[in-house]
């Protein structure tokens, strides 16, 4: 492939972050004709339409790779003049990075605070599901991401870091009316569990329905009609607490509660380990290093190791 011309991949990058051809050539300082004529160039040069011409406008999957391109370029950029001195005036470094909802509310943010700010850095969080997550990093939107996924997207590296338990529990109440089987140690009979509502973060949640499978050796479908969407991690764990229904909730938020007898575990031999993974774009980038091995000093110390026990499905709950 011919050469691109950085004027161009530059433009077609404001483009899709501005929404639209006029408001690139507000920032770009040219006209809207200068801006059209340099993404047609480009898709000349490159033999593909790389713009989908709505509003706001969309890259097609070859002009994903071109704005993933364009941002990882400017990145180096970025480093290339912060490491000969030179004065950057854009202000704090950016750094994007998709994250699952309970990640984040357990470990990432402590991890993050590690981060040293200087030069200050702003982070810039995409809580998002699994499927988007891959999607972010492909368009190019987010440098990294904590992910469910061990494939590594295209142009990205893919590293371990633990395993999520997850504690299937109810409030001793809802136990008491929907699941009497449970308690004192014993696990919950699989038909009492599949009767009874449950909460679930989003449509997209198979958690609890995996469970349900793992309890039954794979015989049936999964939880039950009954769902409570709760699309945040403390909503999930606090309607658990309020008798809403059963539902997985992360060891560390559930550990305490079921501790002070707010919570009760319906199969306490039978956990949830989901796999974490870091994925990040393959850039040498300093900055992007270090919060990577931050992450993964702070993965270590927070979720278990593999080979630690416990079974897990491959999707995590808003990842």
């Amino acid at each position: 492939m011919e050469e691109l011309p950085l004027d161009q991949v530059r433009t077609l990058l404001a483009v899709v972050d501005e929404g639209t051809f006029d408001a690139a050539a507000a920032v770009l300082h040219v006209t809207p004709s200068a801006v059209s004529q340099r993404v047609k160039a480009l898709e000349q040069r490159t033999g593909r339409v790389l713009l989908m011409r709505t509003k706001p406008v969309r890259a097609t999957e070859s002009g994903e790779v071109v704005i993933r391109f364009a941002r990882q370029l400017a990145r180096l950029e970025r480093d290339a003049r912060s490491e000969l001195g030179m004065a950057d005036g854009a202000g704090p470094v950016r750094l994007p990075i998709a994250v699952n909802a309970d990640s984040l509310a357990t470990w990432f943010l402590p991890a993050l605070s590690r981060v040293p700010q200087e030069p200050p850095v702003c982070f810039e969080l995409h809580r998002e599901d699994e499927s988007h997550t891959t999607a972010l990093l492909r368009e190019g939107q987010v440098m990294a991401a904590v992910t469910s996924s061990p494939d590594p997207v295209a142009g990205c590296t893919v590293r371990g870091l633990g395993l999520a338990r997850y504690l299937p529990v109810a409030s001793p109440g809802f136990a008491a009316r929907h699941l009497p089987g449970a308690g004192a140690g014993v696990e919950v009979p699989v038909r009492e569990l599949r009767e009874a509502p449950t909460i679930v973060f989003d449509r997209k949640d198979e958690l609890q329905d995996a469970f349900v499978r793992t309890l039954a050796g794979g015989a049936v479908d999964g939880a039950g009609p009954v769902r409570h969407s709760m699309p945040t991690s403390e909503g999930f764990r606090d309607a658990v607490v309020a008798g809403l229904g059963w539902g997985l909730v992360p060891e560390p938020q559930a550990g305490p509660l079921v501790r002070t007898g707010e919570l009760v575990l319906l199969a306490p031999r039978r956990p949830m380990d989901v796999p974490l993974y870091w994925q990040q774009w393959k850039l040498d980038s300093p900055l992007l290093s270090m919060v990577a091995r931050v992450v993964a000093e702070a993965a270590a110390e927070a979720l278990r190791a593999p080979g630690a026990g416990g079974r897990g499905p491959r999707g995590v709950r808003g990842s």
